[in-house]
């Protein structure tokens, strides 16, 4: 496996990339909170990561992270692939369009429903037989790093979120805007702190759970791989710019313009110094 540096207008990404080939696709592997876990979840350089990955034409992106149940009938070492968000995250930069330039995307579905149902499909497969993959259901993004109040975990079950975690939203907003498909394996490690009938939500928890859930996300992500490697799914996210730039080209400035050209290239052409 090959590891490069990208350098992006937005700063370092959070690791090197790692490049290989997974199931006869070729891939890139990026560490959100670095290898080391050094980001915390407000602190992870997301429009650099996203940027980097749209630099090696990566138009498929599968997210497995850690998530907290807010429902009883979903069980820590359950996999959730979520179909919304509600965003209660307030420090993040969330979106790459600013400094005179303005551009409107979709995010009715912010998850891309063909991606989803890829790795639904593939994880019903392989689950064993005591656990479960659920399809669809709300992701409550929190800011952290702290977990939540047991008011907090009340309100969003209130609300009808499925699951709690701290990353997917922003990263499924920058996705749209770069035109990369996103999906979600929501690893379930704990039940938050509503539940009674366990403990509070640790990290000792969480660690625990996720290298249980390791071995079978693997497998689940490699012949998902395997399915878009056949398939090279068409999604919406591909084009999710066509129509959402505002703001006319000769009206932005050549450094924003710079900053935005990989993005922007097929709707406004290649920026000239």
């Amino acid at each position: 496996m090959e590891e490069v540096q990208i350098d992006t207008p937005y700063g370092c990404p959070s690791d090197k990339l790692r490049l290989g080939t997974l199931e006869g696709m070729d891939v890139v592997f990026l560490a959100r909170h670095g290898r080391h876990h050094t980001y915390s979840p407000t602190e992870i350089p997301y429009r650099a990561n996203i940027w980097a990955l749209k630099s090696q034409n990566v138009r498929w992106i599968i997210s497995p992270s850690a998530v907290g149940s807010l429902q009883e009938q979903i069980r820590p070492l359950d996999m959730v692939v979520p179909d919304q968000f509600i965003d209660r995250t307030h420090q993040r930069p969330l979106t790459f369009f600013s400094d005179g330039a303005v551009a409107h995307v979709t995010m009715a579905d912010p998850f891309c429903p063909i991606l989803s149902r890829l790795l639904s499909e593939e994880g019903e497969k392989l689950m064993p037989e005591a656990r479960q993959i659920h399809k669809g259901g709300t992701y409550l993004a929190m800011e952290g790093p702290a977990f939540s109040t047991r008011a907090e975990s009340q309100l969003y079950r209130s609300w009808g979120c499925k699951v709690i975690g701290m990353t997917n939203h922003t990263e499924a907003r920058l996705s749209r805007e770069a035109e990369i498909a996103y999906t979600s394996l929501s690893m379930v490690t704990d039940y938050d702190c509503w539940h009674e009938g366990f403990g509070n939500v640790s990290v000792e928890m969480i660690l625990d759970n996720l290298k249980t859930n390791a071995k079978l996300a693997t497998k689940i992500i490699e012949a998902t791989a395997k399915r878009i490697n056949e398939l090279r799914p068409y999604s919406e996210s591909h084009y999710s710019l066509k129509n959402s730039l505002m703001t006319a080209k000769d009206k932005v400035s050549a450094e924003t313009r710079q900053k935005l050209n990989l993005f922007t290239e097929t709707y406004w052409g290649k920026f000239k110094k």
